[in-house]
């Protein structure tokens, strides 16, 4: 008899093994019975195994010892656990419990040293969805990898038998079991309490600042700096400096769990961070760009927030740009190219980044954050003597410092920008802050003291006309056999066309690099059409994903149960479209009223309804 928390709804495939079922001991007698037979033979434990507790559903195995390995899942109810009620009391803790969970079975797999042979994908410092656990009302879900042991091809099920025996339902229980009243168990539920509260929080943090009108928050006593250019682990010892907002731009707000917390509050408009090498600069950005995440306790970073949409943008030789309107930044090429449709394999660093710009506000960034050090410096700035020795008619950038302005004030797109090396800026800056020695001041005042003391001649430009929205046209494989591969946080492998997105850095998880690898097919060859814009394509995905989960990359050709899978913001999947080198994009198309694109959403639904 299945059991009432099995999963219902899977792929059918006349390949596959015949699903069995039955319980712990079955797959034990199973496992001994097996030892010494050809590897192949592990295949007949697909199915379903009830443990009592729990069950585990062994979804496809390995065709040999040196393919990927074993795809299990361990299956129970919030009730059989003994979860506490806060866990699933709404959308919000469930995402924050199964978080936790899939960071307690990775805990677990170390404590009962199988490392080597059960594998989970690693959470990071933050609190993300991830296919890996799910947590619902009725139903609880860890997905994991078991390498099954073998000698050379030939089965080890004595050993097996043990890994399911022991080691898997050990490593299982210390994740499900929250109804004992050991020490251990207590603490492990506080932890979950704990985590559950810090999400909460940071949630909370970012609707009070869509309520206020506010940008971002770094709250007081927060734990910028990390332990290393390639750690996201927070640094600790005595030389650790917290962060103390300036009084001028403090606000105290009410949050659920923490309570009163105060913390400097950036408004929008135009905010330098400015200061010498090495004071922390570069430190505060990077905690805002990461704000738009909720972190962990104990990250130092959990009472700082941004709001979602944020981007930080920069320069990035050799990207493809298709079909963008640049001509805001660059216009009157040499030979008469239209920039306003400006498309190029081999994109300059100014060209790059001016894209990325045009590309973040088309997909609705409500913020730039933008850092001197990794942009191209004429797209930011062209200095007075420079502007007498080449004029404009024969310059075709126009940098940002003359469109900064408009594109705050006009088109309500605010920018974060780290600047030390030009004072031009200051002429536009709505808020200054310096940072001395990771310390933060407001100089906003004395900012403009020295403006006054040393006025520039300025260029400032005004807000240019919306240009047409991209719509891209729908893609089909190029392979009979559609290859999709995503590689750490930096590549995205469709066919045999390289993704590269090193210059994307919201990307904080490889499960989302892998995301992005399926739903750009998803988006591409099911969803475009050319005449439906990139930001409603995505909107259409977003309520894809909403409703069935990252599991919804199983109808864009990702196998059943995807275990590595951590859910993306829209504009980094955008972002990944915008730098796919054979997109096809038309700027211009009959205009769909709300009854069409209602029924295109019902279409793409339904188009591939049949492979679940």
């Amino acid at each position: 008899m299945t059991p009432p928390y099995a999963h219902h709804g899977q792929r059918k495939n006349s390949d596959s093994p015949r699903r069995r079922e039955g319980t712990d001991k079955d797959l034990i007698g199973d496992l001994h019975r097996i030892d010494g037979r050809p590897y192949g033979t592990y295949k007949s434990l697909t199915g379903n195994w009830d443990y009592g507790d729990f069950s585990l559903s062994i979804d496809r195995v390995q065709s040999d010892p040196y393919a990927p390995p074993t795809q299990v899942r361990a299956i129970t109810t919030p009730e059989r656990m003994g979860l506490p009620a806060e866990a699933i009391a709404h959308a919000d803790a469930r995402l924050a419990a199964a978080d936790f969970l899939a960071r307690t079975f990775e805990n677990a797999i170390r404590q009962n040293n199988a490392a080597g042979t059960v594998r989970i994908a690693h959470p990071g410092q933050e609190i993300l969805q991830r296919s890996s656990a799910t947590v619902l009302p009725d139903r609880v879900e860890v997905r994991f990898q078991v390498h099954l042991p073998a000698r050379g091809r030939t089965i080890r099920g004595h050993e097996a038998a043990g890994l399911f025996d022991v080691d898997i339902p050990n490593i299982v229980m210390d994740t499900f079991d929250y109804v004992s009243d050991d020490p251990r168990t207590d603490v492990q539920r506080r932890a979950l309490r704990g985590h559950i509260a810090t999400y909460e929080d940071h949630c909370a943090l970012q609707e009070l600042l869509e309520e206020n009108g506010w940008l971002a928050f770094v709250g007081d006593h927060s734990v910028l700096a990390r332990k290393s250019g390639v750690s996201q682990l927070p640094m600790t010892g005595d030389g650790v400096i917290a962060f103390e907002s300036p009084e001028s731009m403090r606000r105290t707000v009410t949050l659920p769990h923490a309570g009163e917390v105060s913390g400097m509050v950036i408004t929008p408009g135009i905010t330098l961070i400015v200061g010498g090498g090495y004071h922390g600069k570069s430190t505060l950005l990077g905690a805002l760009q990461r704000g738009v995440y909720a972190h962990i306790p104990g990250d130092g970073r959990e009472l700082v927030a941004t709001v979602p949409t944020a981007v930080k943008v920069r320069a990035a030789d050799g990207r493809a740009v298709t079909g963008v309107d640049v001509s805001p930044f660059i216009s009157h090429l040499p030979g008469g190219i239209d920039t306003t449709v400006f498309s190029t394999e081999n994109a300059s660093g100014s060209t790059s980044q001016a894209a990325a710009i045009v590309e973040s506000v088309e997909m609705g960034a409500q913020m730039l954050l933008i850092d001197e050090d990794t942009s191209a410096t004429n797209l930011l700035i062209r200095d007075s003597r420079m502007r007498e020795l080449v004029h404009a008619d024969k310059e075709p950038i126009t940098p940002l410092v003359d469109r900064i302005g408009a594109l705050a004030h006009d088109r309500g797109v605010s920018v974060v920008m780290v600047m030390g090396g030009s004072g031009d800026y200051l002429d536009v800056a709505d808020q200054v802050i310096m940072l001395d020695e990771y310390r933060c001041r407001d100089v906003t005042e004395r900012a403009r003291e020295v403006v006054a003391a040393m006025p520039r001649r300025r260029s400032d430009e005004p807000a240019t006309a919306l240009t047409p929205e991209r719509m891209p046209a729908r893609a089909t494989s190029s392979n009979s056999r559609p290859k999709t591969k995503s590689t750490g946080l930096n590549e995205v492998m469709l066919d045999r066309q390289i993704i590269d997105l090193t210059d994307v850095e919201q990307i904080v998880d490889p499960g989302q690099t892998e995301a992005i690898a399926w739903f750009i097919r998803g988006i591409l060859e099911q969803f475009a059409n050319g005449k439906t814009p990139l930001p409603e394509l995505l909107k259409r995905l977003e309520r894809q994903v909403n409703s069935e989960g990252l599991d919804a990359a199983v109808k864009f050709g990702a196998r059943e149960f995807p275990p590595f899978l951590v859910r993306p913001r829209l504009v980094d999947i955008g972002a990944a479209i915008n730098r796919y080198r054979v997109l096809k994009v038309t700027s211009q198309a009959p205009v769909m009223n709300e009854d069409e694109r209602a029924r295109e959403d019902v279409e793409a639904s339904t188009q591939y309804q049949g492979i679940l």
